[in-house]
């Protein structure tokens, strides 16, 4: 009785830092496209798995941010 109703899904992998990277076109936050993050809940559970095995690489996608000092100063 006292058991929370749970879907036997594949859960999101949203952080809720939902910031789409300009040039990759995925979010910085899970690294999913616009496209994905939309469709998610009616996707397949082989759709889901293949798009969360596919997400470790897409992180290494996304170019640091040179900002600040760290553009400014020159390595010799």
């Amino acid at each position: 009785m006292n058991q929370v109703w749970r879907r036997d899904e594949i859960e999101s992998p949203c952080v809720q830092i939902c910031v789409m990277h300009p040039e990759e076109k995925i979010c910085l936050g899970c690294y999913r496209s616009i496209e994905e993050i939309s469709a998610w809940s009616g996707m397949t559970p082989d759709l889901r798995s293949a798009i969360m095995a596919d997400l470790p690489e897409r992180k290494s996608r996304l170019k640091k941010r040179r900002g600040g000092r760290a553009g400014r100063v020159r390595k010799a």
